[in-house]
């Protein structure tokens, strides 16, 4: 299989939880398509918490992914709200009078596609985060359609998140193209026992591999990080899912 697609690919990165690592696996994703060839544009469609800097605003995630990319895409399609509060999407939105329109979104994911040969979208926390009073994360998983790959922070307790992540995908009809082992906590206990009862899990119940065990490092660079992903199989199962 060729590093390039007819059509460009795209996919939606959640998590168990926020601080798990997200940014830092999708940044590692983007670093991993662009060795193989690709452009690789990366999406943080809502970013809450933002910083200003020689008169224009960040975001620290929104930035990273931007830095890992390899066809950096324009603020306004790469980022369609960024929110100043460093709070729950929204809480945040509504704090600055903000609707947070996932159809925009949807529009801005439609040009980011004719810029890249993949598009990394990265979500905010967990699956289902709220963004309106009607809809949250997953619904903007499934209004973009996109084969999702799931990012487990590895500490005690995952493994029930990450089933019942794995689980919420599913039942929105979504495919979970692959998930991410990240070592997050350096002393956690048995730790391989907890990756291979995931690997059976997912693989068993949702035909979903493991696409690479990010080890705990500590101040180290996406670059790195992608060393410890299977990026070819994880192309293969996104061309697959977009036939």
């Amino acid at each position: 299989m060729t590093a390039k697609s007819a059509s460009p690919l795209s996919l939606f990165v959640t998590g168990t939880d926020t601080e798990i690592g997200k940014t830092f696996v999708s940044a590692a994703l983007l670093r991993g398509f662009a060795r193989i060839g690709l452009r690789a544009a990366g999406m943080k469609p809502v970013a809450a918490g933002a910083f200003e800097r020689d008169g224009e605003w960040h975001n620290e995630d929104a930035d990273r992914l931007d830095a890992a990319a390899s066809a950096p895409l324009p603020p306004a399609i790469r980022t369609p709200y960024l929110l100043r509060e460093p709070a729950a999407p929204h809480i945040a939105a509504a704090r600055e009078g903000v609707v947070l329109d996932v159809a925009h979104i949807v529009d801005c994911h439609r040009q980011a596609l004719a810029l890249a040969d993949v598009v990394v979208v990265e979500g905010v926390g967990g699956f289902r985060v709220p963004l309106t009073d009607a809809h949250d994360t997953a619904d903007l998983a499934r209004a973009l359609n996109l084969p999702v790959v799931l990012v487990v922070g590895m500490r005690l307790g995952c493994i029930s998140h990450a089933l019942l992540s794995a689980e919420a995908v599913a039942a929105r009809g979504l495919r979970l193209a692959g998930w991410v082992a990240n070592c997050i906590d350096p002393a956690m206990g048995f730790l391989d026992e907890n990756v291979a009862a995931l690997r059976t899990r997912l693989a068993m119940q949702y035909d979903t591999p493991l696409v690479g065990v990010v080890p705990h490092l500590r101040g180290a660079s996406a670059d790195e990080a992608a060393a410890h992903l299977d990026m070819n199989a994880l192309l293969a199962r996104l061309a697959a899912a977009s036939r």
